[in-house]
C-alpha cells in the first residue's frame, strides 16, 4: 500500500513538473552560424537557466520552421510563441517597420541606436495592437554593395540583376535602373550560382554566410543603412507565463540586445576581412557612386515620409533632434 502511495505521489510530482515546463518554438531565417542565430541560441539557454527549466525555447534557424516572410504571421497567430523578423521586410504592411531600411538615414552604429530609440515606442505600440510584444532588436552590420563587375557610378548598375529582399531594396534597384529579383537569404547562394543575381546590397555578415566571394568580385563599403532583426513574442503566450518566468525572459532579452549590438560591430570588422581574404575587392565607393546613392536615399526618404504620414515625420524629427 505504501509503495502504491509512493508511486502515486511520484506520478503527481512528475505531472506537476511537466505542467510547469513550457515549450516555445522560435523560428529564424538565418543560418545557425550567423551571429543573430548564435545570439538566439545563447538567449534560449539563458532563459532556460534563469527560469529554472520552466521555459524551454527551441531555436529553428535557416528558415527551417517558417520562411522569413511567414514568421511574423506565425507569431501573431500563435503557431510559434516567439520569432525573429527582419523589420524592413514588412514595410509594405506598415511604413514604420521600414524606417531602418531608408538608405543613408542612419549609417553608423551610433546613428542606428538613435533611430532605434525613436522607433522603439512606436513599434512596441503597433505590435501590442497586433497581439505581440517587442522583446529586443539587433542591427545587421552596415549594408554594402556587392557586384559581379566594377561599379564607378550608379550608371554601371543599369540592367544588373539585383537581389531584392524588402520594399526598400526593390526601390533602390528601380532608382538605379537595375532589375530587381526577390531572393530570400536562404536561397541566395543558389541564385548566385545560377546567375539569377549579379548585384546585391547586404551586410558583410550575409556576404560571408552566403560565400558571395565565390560569385561576385567587388564589395563597396557604402554603409547604406543598418536594418534590424527584431525578436517578437506572442502576448497571450507571454501572459500565460508566471511572473518569475516573464522576468527571466525580459532579462534574457535585454542581455541579448546588448550582446547582439556588440557582436554586430565585431562581425562587421571580421567579415570584411574575410571577404578580402577570399579574394574579393573590398573598396570605399567612388565620390560619384556615393553621390548617386545619396540622391537615391534623399528620394526614398521623401517617398517614405509621404507614405508614413505624421507618425513617420514624428519618428524622423525625434531621430534628428
Amino acid at each position: 500500500m505504501k509503495f502504491k502511495l509512493a508511486l502515486a505521489s511520484l506520478a503527481v510530482a512528475f505531472g506537476a513538473a511537466a505542467q510547469a515546463q513550457t515549450a516555445w518554438d522560435l523560428p529564424a531565417a538565418y543560418p545557425a552560424t550567423n551571429f543573430h542565430s548564435v545570439n538566439l541560441a545563447t538567449f534560449a539557454s539563458d532563459v532556460d537557466k534563469a527560469s529554472g527549466g520552466k521555459l524551454k525555447i527551441t531555436v529553428h534557424p535557416g528558415a527551417s520552421l517558417f520562411k522569413a516572410p511567414e514568421i511574423k504571421r506565425a507569431v501573431q497567430g500563435g503557431q510559434a510563441q516567439i520569432g525573429e523578423m527582419l523589420l524592413a521586410a514588412y514595410q509594405n504592411e506598415w511604413q514604420i517597420f521600414g524606417a531602418d531600411g531608408i538608405p543613408f538615414l542612419a549609417t553608423s552604429y551610433a546613428d542606428a541606436k538613435k533611430l532605434y530609440a525613436a522607433q522603439k515606442p512606436i513599434l512596441a505600440k503597433k505590435l501590442g495592437e497586433q497581439g505581440m510584444m517587442l522583446l529586443y532588436a539587433v542591427p545587421w552590420p552596415p549594408q554594402g554593395l556587392y557586384s559581379k563587375k566594377a561599379v564607378a557610378s550608379a550608371a554601371d548598375l543599369k540592367g544588373a540583376k539585383w537581389r531584392a529582399y524588402s520594399p526598400s531594396t526593390t526601390r533602390i534597384a528601380e532608382l538605379v535602373s537595375a532589375q530587381p529579383v526577390t531572393v530570400q537569404a536562404a536561397e541566395l547562394s543558389q541564385a548566385l550560382a545560377t546567375g539569377v543575381v549579379e548585384a546585391n546590397m547586404t551586410s558583410g555578415a550575409t556576404g560571408v554566410d552566403s560565400k558571395l566571394y565565390e560569385h561576385l568580385k567587388y564589395y563597396y563599403d557604402v554603409q547604406a543603412w543598418l536594418p534590424k532583426n527584431a525578436v517578437i513574442v506572442n502576448k497571450a503566450a507571454f501572459d500565460a507565463l508566471d511572473k518569475a518566468t516573464q522576468g527571466a525572459l525580459l532579462k534574457a532579452g535585454a542581455d541579448a540586445e546588448a550582446r547582439g549590438w556588440a557582436a554586430s560591430e565585431k562581425v562587421n570588422t571580421d567579415t570584411l576581412a574575410t571577404l578580402k581574404a577570399n579574394g574579393m575587392a573590398v573598396e570605399p565607393p567612388s565620390a560619384a557612386l556615393k553621390a548617386d546613392l545619396q540622391k537615391v536615399g534623399a528620394t526614398m526618404l521623401q517617398e517614405w515620409l509621404s507614405k508614413a504620414g505624421p507618425e513617420g515625420q514624428q519618428l524622423v524629427d525625434a531621430y534628428k533632434k
